[in-house]
């Protein structure tokens, strides 16, 4: 029987010294699981997950498929070579390999850009018949009729409470810098309601009690999120997501979500800067309202994750200062930052590179932890500095327990608040060492 490894790689530590790995993932992704389920039966799946166990580079796998998110990409160029070297056929895919394909194309056989509900059985069919391609390109248009996903593939390995579903793909915004957008063009995809819910009546058939609904915006269709919080709710199981906080000015819709288990939701605030978020084509954001909008969010029992943006054209010393202040006000439990970075084939790479804005092309450094333009209002330098002035400030002790155990909401939420203080801390061991908090 013919053998795939499916790898999902892990990320180099700042200093180049190692690998980002830690004792357990809580948030594995859902690629492998389905990927397994379309995959021929006369086939043997195997899978990796880096960031929580070590590549088995003995494996007498016929195709080794490697995925990759962001700065991932570049320990998936080297488990890629090294491979080779073995006489693999390597195949890569996912986010990154999809945004910046001819870069990584001389490291493997075979690249799959976007969407693999296509491309990925016909890429094993085409092994087998010794024509691989060196590209496949088969985007979808409905997102439907999607495989029962192999969860046992992952379950053994050291993940955590949760497991991933897929309810939707790609979002009706157009964020300049955002790679979904660059993917997706505004298309958003929403599986039909009944095959999520079979999915979660799968996930709780194997003894889990909460998931998370994988989607780049929850609510990109209002009516779909409407009937699946109604389907969630008689389950009496918690989840999380991510999605705009929009949501908050959407009250019935907010407070069904929190009645059908929701705990955890993970917003883009990406600014404190109107003019930063006006120029990113974020008009619909109203940073006059950030704040508003969380504590309904919060006052409704669940747990915010938030993700800010550092560099914007709006971007000061002053304004990054107060970041921190906005942060600690809002009493914010999980907070990530990130430095502007205009991912290569995003509408805003373009622009920056077409002003002679970008400082260099080196892919190594486009980390979102360095500065790789030219800001309008602070200098690159000035940037990093204040990024990790920002991050440590934010993950001190003191600090960590207000936004968690001591918040407001703690008695609404105890066990919640304390999940977020121990993430806390995992991060804070990232930040200590020079690393950005970006897995979980």
């Amino acid at each position: 029987m013919p053998k795939i490894l499916l790898i999902q790689a892990t990320q180099y530590s700042e200093d180049g010294t190692g690998l980002l790995q830690q004792k357990r993932i809580f948030l594995p992704g859902l690629v492998f699981p389905l990927l397994a389920a379309m995959t021929p039966t006369h086939w043997t799946v195997e899978a990796c997950l880096e960031v929580v166990e070590d590549v088995d580079f003995e494996s007498d796998a016929d195709i080794v498929g490697i995925g990759a998110m962001g700065q991932a990409v570049f320990r998936a160029i080297d488990i890629a070579k090294e491979f080779k070297k073995r006489g693999k056929t390597v195949v890569m895919g996912g986010y990154m390999p999809s945004m910046i394909p001819d870069y990584v194309a001389p490291y493997c056989d075979s690249v799959i850009i976007g969407d693999a509900e296509i491309a990925y059985p016909q890429m094993l069919m085409d092994y087998e018949q010794g024509r691989l391609q060196k590209v496949y390109k088969l985007p979808i248009d409905k997102l439907c009729n999607l495989p029962l996903p192999k969860y046992e593939l992952i379950l053994k390995k050291k993940i955590g409470f949760m497991l991933p579903v897929q309810a939707g793909r790609g979002c009706p915004h157009a964020c300049s810098y955002c790679s979904i957008y660059c993917l997706y063009q505004r298309r958003y995809l929403h599986r039909p309601v009944e095959e999520v819910m079979r999915d979660i009546r799968r996930v709780k058939e194997l003894g889990v009690k909460a998931f998370f609904l994988l989607d780049d915006n929850i609510i990109g269709n209002p009516h779909f999120f409407e009937e699946l919080c109604r389907q969630i709710k008689p389950l009496h199981m918690l989840w999380a997501s991510q999605c705009s906080v929009l949501l908050a000015k959407k009250p019935h819709l907010l407070k069904l979500a929190a009645e059908s288990g929701c705990r955890i939701l993970s917003i883009g605030i990406e600014s404190i800067s109107q003019e930063g978020l006006d120029k990113l084509n974020k008009q619909w954001m109203r940073v006059s309202e950030h704040e508003e909008m969380l504590d309904r969010i919060s006052r409704q029992g669940i747990l915010i994750a938030t993700e800010m943006i550092l560099g914007t054209d709006g971007d000061t010393e002053a304004s990054i200062r107060a970041t921190y202040d906005f942060v600690m006000r809002a009493r914010i439990p999980l907070p990530k930052f990130y430095i502007m970075t205009p991912m290569p084939g995003s509408e805003l790479y373009e622009e920056y590179r077409a002003e002679g804005r970008l400082l260099h092309e080196d892919y190594r450094y486009y980390t979102a932890t360095h500065a790789v333009h030219t800001p309008a209002r602070i200098s690159p330098e000035e940037l990093d500095r204040m990024y990790w002035w920002l991050y440590k400030r934010v993950y001190s002790i003191p600090n960590i327990l207000r936004r968690t155990v001591f918040h407001p909401l703690f008695f609404k939420r105890p066990l919640a608040y304390i999940f977020a203080f121990f993430v806390n801390l995992n991060y804070l061991r990232f930040i200590r060492r020079g690393d950005a908090p970006n897995i979980l």
